[in-house]
């Protein structure tokens, strides 16, 4: 099948604002879009910009607006697609090329959050036992990959780039219900601001947006409760 791809470049180094540029590809309907871009970058222009890594939906390096949504190049197959298949970076980043946008504020936020286990005490011999119960408790947010889709779905993050975002307050849910953390108090600290849970509206565009289905409203929510009530 002939698939067209209309994709909105940018190179800041030539180009004084982004523009539309158009492709045809020979491709099979079971392709995927990373597929196409890889072939028009191989075959047709070799300047085009964009990450990508593992191509398995894991790394996440691949989020792009795929026809209006944030998504995984690697997991949206053309056949499921309306053509053109229009293709735009992130909003709410500064481009560096094409679909590559600048996360140094995106992964300052995480680390804000303390995303790793804070312990009390010295450790264990062996390891820090867990229950499965307790374990559930955190399990949706255990899959977040960091692509960005959510945080740069969110209205709320559009009009204030300071907001923390959603896969900053997803990575602070996965410790802060984690039974083995003790650092619950510093986590909600940085949380309980006007730029961190407070600014989401419940729009629910998070959640539409994650392809990894994570719950994310849903993780936000607990975490404002875990607020009101003084604990996680």
């Amino acid at each position: 099948m002939n698939v067209t791809f209309k994709l909105l470049r940018f190179d800041p180094e030539r180009d004084a604002k982004p523009h539309w540029e158009s492709y045809q590809v020979e491709m099979e309907p079971t392709d995927r879009v990373l597929d196409g871009l890889e072939a028009i970058k191989g075959r047709l222009d070799g300047t085009l910009g964009f990450r990508r890594s593992c191509a398995h939906g894991i790394c996440g390096s691949d989020a792009m607006l795929i026809n209006g949504r944030n998504r995984l190049a690697c997991k949206v197959l053309v056949k499921n697609l309306e053509q053109p298949i229009a293709i735009e970076p992130m909003r709410g980043f500064k481009v560096v090329k094409d679909f590559m946008v600048d996360l140094t504020p995106f992964f300052a936020k995480y680390r804000s959050v303390k995303p790793f286990l804070i312990e009390s005490g010295p450790p264990p011999e062996k390891e820090r036992l867990q229950s499965p119960k307790d374990r559930e408790r955190f399990d949706d947010t255990t899959k977040c990959i960091l692509c960005g889709a959510c945080t740069t779905s969110c209205p709320s993050f559009w009009s204030n780039p300071d907001y923390a975002g959603p896969a900053a307050i997803v990575q602070a849910h996965r410790f802060l219900f984690d039974s083995r953390d003790a650092g619950k108090k510093e986590r909600l600290a940085v949380l309980n601001t006007q730029d961190g849970v407070w600014r989401c509206r419940t729009v629910f565009n998070c959640v539409q947006a994650c392809p990894r289905g994570i719950n994310v409203t849903r993780a936000i929510g607990e975490v404002k409760l875990a607020l009101l009530r003084g604990k996680a």
